[in-house]
């Protein structure tokens, strides 16, 4: 599964941004899906997950009420809806692929580039 985020950029805080992960190479719908994000000198964190028919979902306590992850099999794409920003949300975010449905990093087997979203104050 190749995986391909987008939609990073800057905001000011308060505001909002969508971020788009696109796969080929495999349909997602057998996947859990996941959003993690990297701040700079910071260990890469869960954000949140949702399981591969969409009923599921969890967060990080971090971003509870403000994230949003959803998915469209059809499209083969998950997104991250992201609402009421901070500065704390600054980092490279990142869309994973995987058969288990943990929060950490070592549970996704396929993972995309990144998309750096920066929020200012």
């Amino acid at each position: 599964v190749q995986l391909q985020a987008s939609g990073g950029g800057l905001v000011q805080a308060g505001g909002s941004l969508g971020l788009s992960c696109a796969a080929s190479g495999r349909t997602l719908s057998a996947y859990y899906m996941g959003w993690f994000r990297q701040a700079p000198g910071k260990e890469r964190e869960f954000v949140a997950r949702i399981s591969p028919s969409g009923g599921s979902t969890i967060y990080a306590d971090s971003v509870k009420g403000r994230f949003t992850i959803s998915r469209d099999n059809a499209k083969n794409t998950v997104y991250l809806q992201m609402n009421s920003l901070e500065p704390e949300d600054t980092a490279v975010y990142y869309c994973a692929a995987g058969w288990l449905a943990g929060m950490q990093v070592n549970e996704y087997a396929y993972w995309g580039q990144g998309t750096l979203v920066t929020v200012s104050s």
